[in-house]
């Protein structure tokens, strides 16, 4: 299997990060939305989809690009997620990401997310939250994570 990373990384480089990690363990690229197009997805056999969440949702670049591109890609995907707080059970902020992938076409075989260095709004103002994250622990809970994926779906 081949895969690649969509990934939308804007205030401290969190997401990043962690779409390396994942990227090294796939032998993936990781990509901005605007550096790929849909006719390029189709190429791959596994994608991921991350950003950080602002407000609850996924970063707007990213869920915009996932809106722009064509129904049926029948590819199999997964999300991921940077954030100062974890999801909350009954409110989870990778849901409506899931729902709109699906309606794409994709199949999301997973989910993973991680705390992070968050300074919105009135956390700017203490100087952040989650100082220092994602840490070592967490980039090897995002290794560990596609390990996984890479067992599963025999990525080369």
């Amino acid at each position: 299997m081949k895969a690649v990373i969509v990934c939308t990384s804007v205030s401290h480089g969190n997401t990043k990060k962690v779409a390396d990690v994942i990227g090294q363990v796939l032998e993936a690229r990781v990509v901005d939305p605007a550096q790929v197009d849909a006719a390029e997805l189709s190429t791959y056999d596994l994608v991921g989809f991350g950003s950080g969440i602002f407000l609850g949702s996924f970063h707007a670049e990213l869920r915009e690009f996932i809106r722009s591109l064509p129904d049926a890609q029948r590819r199999k995907a997964f999300v991921f997620a940077t954030s100062g707080f974890p999801e909350a059970r009954f409110q989870r902020f990778s849901r409506p990401l899931v729902r709109m992938l699906d309606q794409k076409g994709f199949e999301v075989v997973d989910t993973f997310s991680c705390r992070a260095f968050d300074t919105y709004a009135p956390f700017k103002l203490v100087g952040g939250i989650r100082k220092g994250r994602p840490n070592s622990t967490d980039l090897a809970a995002a290794r560990t994570f596609a390990e996984g994926l890479a067992g599963t779906y025999s990525i080369t």
